[in-house]
């Protein structure tokens, strides 16, 4: 592994780090995603993301425990479904290192052998080539096209659908 990145669950106190990085990365997400970006919309985050539903986990340099990203699994169905479904970003600055990568390997790893997930989906908008090309190096199949699945910016917006299987 070319970055060594560790994860751990989003915590009130990584507010100002996380506020700033996102703030000074809304060029970058605009208009893939719309990471928090107030103190309220990151309490709100961290409340929502404590399990069992949903899991949010930051993606942090191993070195010196900077965050660099976010990977949150989502609407974790168990049950005869077993599955769950992907989202994530960069932060300006760290894009395009191998750092997402490396987190996101690590969540699917999480899903899969320890909560026991059978699939896992990424929906992607078309454009966004830098998310689809992580979602492939990583495993990841296309599976289809949703027309006006997700509104993400005000606008319905169409998106690509990703997954991967446990083996």
């Amino acid at each position: 592994m070319r970055h060594g990145v560790v994860l751990r669950p989003p915590k009130q106190s990584d507010r100002g780090e996380f506020l700033t990085k996102a703030l000074a990365s809304r060029a970058l997400h605009r208009p893939w995603v719309t990471a928090p970006t107030t103190a309220e919309q990151f309490a709100a985050y961290v409340r929502r993301m404590q399990g069992p539903v949903h899991h949010g986990f930051l993606v942090c340099k191993a070195d010196d425990g900077a965050i660099v990203g976010v990977v949150n699994l989502t609407n974790v169905v168990l049950g005869l479904f077993r599955s769950g479904y992907l989202g994530y970003y960069a932060f300006a600055g760290y894009e395009r290192q191998g750092f997402m990568r490396a987190g996101l390997l690590q969540v699917i790893r999480h899903a899969f052998r320890s909560l026991k997930l059978h699939r896992l989906e990424a929906n992607i908008q078309p454009g966004n080539v830098a998310s689809i090309a992580l979602a492939k190096s990583c495993g990841f199949a296309n599976e289809g096209y949703s027309p006006k699945y997700l509104k993400i910016g005000g606008q319905w917006r169409d998106h690509e659908r990703w997954a991967i299987l446990a083996s």
